[in-house]
């Protein structure tokens, strides 16, 4: 008999009418397993939270039609996840009725989903900030769970003969009040919504009685203590059919390029190695699937962090799914998948995720070299993270490069020759690279990026707290991050606990028009009269100083 692999399960293969039966039999970890690879339909059903005539093009996505799903299908996915913000259509109590038209939609593109053979996943999304956590109200908490109960109840029904392709998650990242682990109070809270709609599906009929559940921790978020209470929570429950979910975008100082993480170093790759085992040991150990609903990096991250930087996350995120088992949902708001275009707005990242999927990638210490254009072309050395592949050849456009003549390689260390970088570097000219590629015995080529480059210069300036723009000139090289610390060593800006303030929120790089701007957030948190010491760092390793003073509303700036 031949056989199926599903992620990482192996399952008898077998006639269609057979997979139909047998699909009512698969056991969570099966349904779970095989809806690896998933994608979220962001920015769509749940852009209805927000104004009582917001639909789902609200948020700059086109409807979805009948062939959406097949397109989405066609990249590799198995799964999606359709967010679904339920409380600006619904009804005042104390039936809590949702609008039959937007029921009726949800239900359509439910179908379009599972007649492209996708496994789905509904729930409430918005609504956990608009209406249910303020079940932590005392007088709140009894018509917030009428509402969620009689939310779920219609919801439930409307879908209970459904095959169990289609799975439901009861709230998306509900907290009480602030982030952080959980307290015991919390704890008591998701514990209350996790129940309370478990028992809903559960009695309400049809194939519900045996649908998966996936439910949450805290805000979706993998703290070891809010973990350790949702397993608690699925024991307790003692049901077969229920799995885990967290969300997941990674170490948030690099995600999001603040206090001083500009690189997907160790320390970072630790974060995500030693969260992906927490919820192996948690959860998969003890034979409860997870999913994580959501993953990517902080919002806006294509500004925030490197490229290269991104791209090796996003290929380590992807081998830690894949040999621990866990079932992944890629975030998608519109910024990934054009759904107009139905392509991908950046095809290389793709690729790097998908590659991931069955493979790893090789990498490199980074994918931009800045060689100093005022001085002589010396040989350049990159470490490579092979990542347990091995070292294939490495290109120049369409020209295979030679050994010895062109580059060497010692362990992990390749270095590429000063002729070669002659070549490919000739004119000199300040901002034009060269690139190579480096490939390895498996998944995607590096590309890795030669600049010419020469001291980045700033100048004086001055402004007003609505936002200071310093003159600029790069010369090739790009912005890092930035210091900024007052006379005594203290942090001086919009976040306390760190000297390094956020990459877009407190400071921009225009690398067009040659300026770096300083925020108003920035500039509206130093303190009146006193000097803020700025350090700008460049990749190519330049720091330079600076000067803000910001009195009153007139801010001035001194290199």
């Amino acid at each position: 008999m031949t056989s199926l692999t599903v992620g990482m399960l192996t399952l008898p293969a077998t006639s269609q009418a057979q997979e139909e039966t047998d699909a009512a039999q698969l056991s969570a970890q099966e349904i779970v397993a095989a809806m690896q690879p998933g994608w979220n339909l962001g920015n769509t059903l749940d852009a209805m939270c927000c104004s009582p005539g917001a639909d789902e093009t609200a948020w700059g996505n086109p409807r979805v039609d009948d062939t959406f799903f097949d397109d989405i299908k066609a990249e590799g996915f198995n799964s999606v996840r359709i967010p679904v913000s339920w409380g600006t259509r619904t009804g005042p109590a104390p039936d809590y009725t949702i609008e039959p038209a937007t029921m009726d939609r949800v239900q359509e593109i439910v179908d379009y989903a599972l007649d492209a053979d996708l496994y789905v996943m509904i729930n409430t999304h918005h609504d956990s900030w608009q209406w249910i956590e303020h079940i932590a109200e005392p007088e709140q908490h009894d018509a917030v769970m009428a509402q969620y109960t009689a939310t779920w109840t219609q919801i439930a029904d409307t879908f209970k003969d459904y095959p169990q392709e289609l799975m439901f998650e009861p709230v998306n990242e509900v907290g009480f009040g602030g982030w952080g682990p959980g307290t015991d109070r919390d704890h008591e809270l998701i514990a209350e919504l996790n129940s309370s709609f478990h028992e809903i599906v559960r009695a309400s009929g049809g194939d519900n009685p045996d649908r998966l559940l996936v439910l949450p921790t805290i805000r979706t978020g993998s703290d070891p203590g809010d973990m350790d209470a949702l397993a608690a929570e699925i024991e307790a429950l003692d049901d077969p059919m229920l799995a885990a979910t967290t969300h997941n975008y990674g170490f948030f100082p690099f995600s999001a390029n603040l206090a001083g993480y500009p690189s997907y170093n160790e320390e970072v790759q630790s974060f995500l190695e030693e969260d992906f085992q927490r919820q192996v040991d948690t959860f998969v150990s003890q034979g409860i699937p997870v999913i994580i609903g959501e993953y990517s990096l902080h919002d806006n991250y294509e500004n925030r962090v490197e490229r290269g930087e991104a791209l090796k996350f996003f290929e380590h995120f992807g081998y830690l799914a894949r040999t621990s088992g866990i079932t992944t949902m890629w975030w998608d708001n519109g910024r990934h998948y054009d759904r107009y275009k139905r392509e991908w707005r950046d095809q290389e990242q793709f690729d790097y995720i998908s590659t991931a999927w069955t493979t790893r990638s090789g990498t490199a210490s980074s994918d931009n070299v800045f060689v100093d254009a005022s001085e002589k072309i010396q040989d350049q050395s990159v470490t490579l993270n092979l990542n347990g592949l091995e070292f294939s050849k490495l290109k120049y456009g369409n020209t295979t490069l030679q050994a010895g003549r062109d580059y060497t390689l010692d362990g992990a260390t390749l270095t590429i020759k000063a002729k070669l970088l002659k070549l490919i570097l000739d004119d000199r000219e300040i901002g034009t690279s060269g690139q190579l590629k480096i490939y390895f015995s498996d998944g995607m080529p590096w590309k890795l990026n030669f600049v010419n480059s020469e001291d980045v210069v700033i100048e004086d300036a001055t402004g007003t707290n609505a936002g200071l723009t310093i003159p600029a000139a790069f010369n090739g090289d790009k912005l890092s991050m930035m210091e900024s610390v007052y006379a005594d060593g203290t942090p001086a800006g919009s976040i306390d606990w760190t000297t390094f303030p956020g990459f877009w929120e407190d400071y921009r790089p225009d690398y067009e028009n040659g300026t770096i701007l300083l925020t108003k957030p920035y500039l509206d948190s130093l303190k009146d009269g006193e000097q803020a010491f700025l350090t700008f760092h460049f990749w190519s390793g330049q720091t330079l100083e600076y000067t803000v003073t910001r009195d009153g509303s007139v801010v001035t700036g001194v290199a």
